[in-house]
Protein backbone atom coordinates (compact mmCIF):
# COMPACT_ATOMS: atom_id res chain seq x y z
CA UNK A 1 0.00 0.00 0.00
CA UNK A 2 2.70 2.53 1.04
CA UNK A 3 4.60 1.91 -2.11
CA UNK A 4 0.97 2.35 -4.24
CA UNK A 5 0.93 5.48 -2.64
CA UNK A 6 4.53 6.22 -3.71
CA UNK A 7 3.95 5.92 -7.13
CA UNK A 8 1.03 7.55 -6.87
CA UNK A 9 2.67 10.91 -5.37
CA UNK A 10 5.42 10.39 -8.19
CA UNK A 11 3.34 10.37 -10.86
CA UNK A 12 1.33 13.30 -9.50
CA UNK A 13 4.69 14.91 -8.89
CA UNK A 14 5.82 14.29 -12.77
CA UNK A 15 2.09 15.38 -14.06
CA UNK A 16 2.43 18.71 -12.37
CA UNK A 17 5.71 19.44 -13.66
CA UNK A 18 4.94 18.59 -17.26
CA UNK A 19 1.77 20.73 -16.85
CA UNK A 20 3.88 23.50 -15.59
CA UNK A 21 6.71 22.69 -18.22
CA UNK A 22 4.08 23.39 -20.37
CA UNK A 23 2.41 26.25 -19.23
CA UNK A 24 5.78 28.10 -18.89
CA UNK A 25 6.08 27.42 -22.67
CA UNK A 26 2.66 28.91 -23.46
CA UNK A 27 4.15 31.86 -21.68
CA UNK A 28 7.14 32.16 -24.01
CA UNK A 29 5.87 31.45 -27.15
CA UNK A 30 2.72 34.48 -26.38
CA UNK A 31 5.12 37.06 -25.64
CA UNK A 32 7.07 36.44 -28.41
CA UNK A 33 4.88 37.80 -30.86
CA UNK A 34 3.65 41.60 -31.72
CA UNK A 35 -0.42 41.60 -32.17
CA UNK A 36 -0.37 45.47 -31.90
CA UNK A 37 -3.16 47.08 -34.10
CA UNK A 38 -4.38 50.39 -34.61
CA UNK A 39 -6.58 51.10 -31.45
CA UNK A 40 -8.62 53.90 -29.22
CA UNK A 41 -5.49 54.20 -26.23
CA UNK A 42 -2.62 52.56 -25.73
CA UNK A 43 -2.16 50.72 -22.16
CA UNK A 44 0.91 51.07 -20.26
CA UNK A 45 0.95 48.46 -17.40
CA UNK A 46 2.83 49.53 -14.02
CA UNK A 47 6.09 47.51 -12.37
CA UNK A 48 9.46 48.22 -11.29
CA UNK A 49 11.41 51.34 -12.57
CA UNK A 50 13.41 49.61 -14.86
CA UNK A 51 10.33 47.92 -16.34
CA UNK A 52 8.41 51.10 -16.46
CA UNK A 53 11.07 52.40 -18.86
CA UNK A 54 10.85 49.49 -20.91
CA UNK A 55 7.50 49.76 -21.55
CA UNK A 56 6.88 53.19 -22.19
CA UNK A 57 10.12 53.01 -24.30
CA UNK A 58 7.43 51.10 -27.01
CA UNK A 59 3.95 52.28 -25.98
CA UNK A 60 6.29 55.81 -27.03
CA UNK A 61 7.36 54.18 -30.73
CA UNK A 62 3.82 52.83 -31.04
CA UNK A 63 2.12 56.05 -30.19
CA UNK A 64 4.48 58.16 -32.12
CA UNK A 65 3.61 55.58 -35.35
CA UNK A 66 0.07 56.05 -34.77
CA UNK A 67 -1.78 52.88 -33.02
CA UNK A 68 -3.21 55.46 -30.95
CA UNK A 69 -3.99 59.31 -29.51
CA UNK A 70 -3.65 57.91 -26.19
CA UNK A 71 -1.78 56.20 -23.42
CA UNK A 72 -2.99 55.49 -20.53
CA UNK A 73 -0.66 54.75 -17.55
CA UNK A 74 -1.75 51.68 -14.73
CA UNK A 75 -0.57 51.04 -11.29
CA UNK A 76 -0.65 52.59 -7.93
CA UNK A 77 2.32 51.09 -6.47
CA UNK A 78 4.94 53.83 -5.35
CA UNK A 79 8.36 52.86 -7.68
CA UNK A 80 9.52 56.07 -5.12
CA UNK A 81 8.30 57.99 -2.62
CA UNK A 82 5.63 60.30 -3.54
CA UNK A 83 5.84 58.85 -7.08
CA UNK A 84 3.36 55.67 -8.01
CA UNK A 85 3.81 53.42 -11.65
CA UNK A 86 1.42 55.78 -13.77
CA UNK A 87 2.89 58.86 -12.48
CA UNK A 88 6.25 57.36 -13.62
CA UNK A 89 5.02 55.72 -16.96
CA UNK A 90 3.53 59.52 -17.59
CA UNK A 91 6.52 61.40 -16.71
CA UNK A 92 8.94 58.78 -18.59
CA UNK A 93 6.80 59.42 -21.66
CA UNK A 94 6.38 63.22 -21.37
CA UNK A 95 10.26 63.30 -21.33
CA UNK A 96 9.89 61.07 -24.92
CA UNK A 97 7.97 63.79 -26.20
CA UNK A 98 4.35 62.84 -25.71
CA UNK A 99 2.17 65.81 -24.98
CA UNK A 100 0.40 65.62 -21.02
CA UNK A 101 -3.04 66.12 -22.53
CA UNK A 102 -2.61 62.62 -24.67
CA UNK A 103 -1.62 60.37 -21.52
CA UNK A 104 -4.31 59.53 -18.99
CA UNK A 105 -3.64 58.26 -15.46
CA UNK A 106 -5.06 55.12 -13.37
CA UNK A 107 -3.18 55.19 -10.37
CA UNK A 108 -5.68 52.52 -7.86
CA UNK A 109 -4.49 49.35 -9.48
CA UNK A 110 -2.20 47.50 -7.31
CA UNK A 111 -1.54 44.47 -9.12
CA UNK A 112 -2.52 43.11 -12.82
CA UNK A 113 -6.70 42.27 -11.89
CA UNK A 114 -6.77 45.41 -10.30
CA UNK A 115 -5.14 46.90 -13.69
CA UNK A 116 -7.35 45.06 -15.82
CA UNK A 117 -10.69 46.84 -13.82
CA UNK A 118 -9.40 50.28 -13.32
CA UNK A 119 -8.71 50.33 -16.72
CA UNK A 120 -12.17 48.58 -18.02
CA UNK A 121 -13.52 51.85 -16.06
CA UNK A 122 -11.37 54.48 -17.29
CA UNK A 123 -11.50 53.43 -20.84
CA UNK A 124 -15.69 53.23 -20.69
CA UNK A 125 -15.50 56.79 -19.17
CA UNK A 126 -13.44 57.92 -22.29
CA UNK A 127 -15.40 56.10 -24.59
CA UNK A 128 -12.65 53.45 -25.80
CA UNK A 129 -13.20 50.75 -27.33
CA UNK A 130 -10.21 49.07 -27.50
CA UNK A 131 -6.58 49.12 -26.55
CA UNK A 132 -2.92 48.06 -27.11
CA UNK A 133 -2.13 46.43 -24.00
CA UNK A 134 1.90 46.87 -23.53
CA UNK A 135 3.53 45.15 -20.79
CA UNK A 136 6.73 42.51 -20.80
CA UNK A 137 6.94 39.52 -22.69
CA UNK A 138 6.43 37.41 -19.91
CA UNK A 139 3.40 38.97 -18.62
CA UNK A 140 1.54 39.51 -21.48
CA UNK A 141 -0.66 36.07 -21.32
CA UNK A 142 -2.04 36.63 -18.44
CA UNK A 143 -2.52 40.36 -18.40
CA UNK A 144 -4.20 39.84 -22.00
CA UNK A 145 -6.28 37.26 -19.93
CA UNK A 146 -7.08 39.22 -17.22
CA UNK A 147 -8.25 42.28 -19.46
CA UNK A 148 -10.48 40.38 -21.51
CA UNK A 149 -11.77 38.87 -18.77
CA UNK A 150 -13.25 42.35 -18.17
CA UNK A 151 -14.54 42.51 -21.51
CA UNK A 152 -12.04 44.90 -22.64
CA UNK A 153 -10.74 44.19 -26.41
CA UNK A 154 -6.64 43.93 -26.46
CA UNK A 155 -3.86 43.81 -28.88
CA UNK A 156 -0.74 42.89 -26.13
CA UNK A 157 2.20 43.78 -27.31
CA UNK A 158 5.66 43.04 -25.67
CA UNK A 159 8.34 45.67 -24.70
CA UNK A 160 11.19 43.50 -25.78
CA UNK A 161 9.62 44.55 -29.31
CA UNK A 162 11.26 47.79 -29.07
CA UNK A 163 15.08 47.95 -27.83
CA UNK A 164 17.02 44.93 -26.29
CA UNK A 165 15.48 41.82 -24.55
CA UNK A 166 15.98 40.80 -20.50
CA UNK A 167 19.17 38.68 -19.82
CA UNK A 168 18.65 34.77 -19.77
CA UNK A 169 18.73 34.84 -16.00
CA UNK A 170 16.23 37.50 -15.88
CA UNK A 171 14.12 35.71 -18.56
CA UNK A 172 14.13 32.73 -16.42
CA UNK A 173 13.40 34.44 -13.21
CA UNK A 174 10.49 36.45 -14.46
CA UNK A 175 8.82 33.50 -16.39
CA UNK A 176 9.17 30.85 -13.34
CA UNK A 177 7.51 34.30 -10.95
CA UNK A 178 4.89 34.20 -13.61
CA UNK A 179 3.92 30.82 -13.48
CA UNK A 180 3.70 31.44 -9.61
CA UNK A 181 1.30 34.45 -10.32
CA UNK A 182 -0.84 32.31 -12.90
CA UNK A 183 -1.41 29.27 -10.90
CA UNK A 184 -2.31 31.28 -7.75
CA UNK A 185 -4.86 33.45 -9.80
CA UNK A 186 -6.27 30.39 -11.53
CA UNK A 187 -6.59 28.95 -7.77
CA UNK A 188 -7.75 32.20 -6.27
CA UNK A 189 -10.69 32.40 -9.90
CA UNK A 190 -11.71 28.19 -8.85
CA UNK A 191 -12.47 28.47 -5.40
CA UNK A 192 -14.06 32.10 -5.33
CA UNK A 193 -15.71 30.37 -7.97
CA UNK A 194 -16.80 27.65 -5.56
CA UNK A 195 -17.49 30.13 -2.85
CA UNK A 196 -20.15 32.12 -4.96
CA UNK A 197 -21.76 28.80 -5.78
CA UNK A 198 -22.28 27.79 -2.30
CA UNK A 199 -23.86 31.19 -1.47
CA UNK A 200 -25.68 31.12 -3.94
CA UNK A 201 -27.18 28.04 -3.78
CA UNK A 202 -27.67 28.92 -0.04
CA UNK A 203 -29.93 32.11 -1.16
CA UNK A 204 -32.07 30.06 -3.39
CA UNK A 205 -32.91 27.98 -0.45
CA UNK A 206 -33.25 30.97 2.32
Amino acid sequence: MRRYIGRLMLAAGVILIMGLAALAGVIVAYGATDRARPADVIVVLGGSRPAIERRVQHAVKLYEAGYAPYILCAGGVMVREGVSEARQCADDAERRGVPAEAIVLEASSHNTWENAEACARVMDTYGWDDAVLVTDDFHLWRANWMFRDQGVTVWPSPAQATGRGLSMREEVFSVARELGATVWTVCYVFFTSILCYLDAGCATLS
